[in-house]
């Protein structure tokens, strides 16, 4: 009997044994700590502007200015920025659509200046139509710091929608931006404050706006810089994982 009862015993624990190994093959494995989130892997930065030269983008409108007899570009890159000379009119074109994306930059305005941030635009040809504010959309910027925004003023939805608050700085000091677009969503913030909190589906005037289209930088008459460019491609699907 104490022999039974000993084997009976050793029959006990290995079962117990045998369970608790069942019981932790069955426990899921933590994911690494470096491993990211798949909503942050779909996304897929872009650098359009490599801070050298105008590679990837196109000049629109005027291209050159005059000065002495001598022809300079309209648009050029110094000192990291990509700056317009503010000459005639048009439009710098990032040569990529997007549809849902996050542009972010910073842009510097000379006083009394006009310029603006295309979104979901078409390619300019010299005809009204084909400008941002009209196939698109543009943000409007201006040299307006602490009047009161309406359809022009710097952010707007240029004669569309206002922005929410009026959040330029004075010329000559730089601006930060941030628009993202998600379908027929648009948000935009300017200097850390929201000024764009759009669904253009629910507004009559702009529902029908296309929902991809071109970045670009506009040129009307004044000086302007831009730098820290940088876009996140929303729409990007997340690479496969290596096997």
């Amino acid at each position: 009997m104490a022999v039974f009862s000993r084997f009976s015993t050793l029959i006990v624990v290995a079962s117990l044994l045998t369970g608790a190994a069942a019981i932790a093959d069955d426990t899921p494995t933590a994911k690494p700590a470096t491993e990211q989130p798949a909503a942050e892997r779909a996304d897929k930065t872009i650098s359009p502007f490599n801070g050298k030269d105008l590679s990837g983008w196109v000049v629109e409108g005027t291209s050159t200015t005059e000065k002495n007899g001598q022809k300079t570009p309209n648009w050029f890159v110094e000192d990291g920025e990509i700056r317009c000379a503010g000459k005639g009119f048009g439009f710098l074109r990032y040569d990529k659509p997007f549809g849902d994306f996050r542009f972010t930059l910073e842009y510097k305005l000379a006083k009394n200046g006009n310029s603006g941030v295309g979104i979901r635009g078409v390619k300019y040809n010299g005809k009204a139509e084909t400008r941002p504010s009209f196939a698109s959309y543009e943000l409007q910027i201006l040299d307006d710091g602490g009047k009161q925004p309406g359809t022009h003023a710097t952010m707007s939805l240029y004669r569309y929608v206002a922005p929410k608050v009026s959040a330029a700085k004075a010329a000559d000091e730089w601006n930060a931006v941030e628009i993202e677009c998600r379908g027929s969503h648009i948000r935009a913030t300017l200097n850390g404050k929201l000024v764009q909190d759009v669904d253009q589906a629910t507004i009559e005037e702009i529902k029908a706006k296309p929902l991809s289209g071109y970045i670009s930088l506009q040129c009307h008459g004044s000086a302007v810089a831009f730098r820290n460019l940088k876009v996140v491609d929303l729409a990007a699907k997340a690479e496969a994982p290596a096997k």
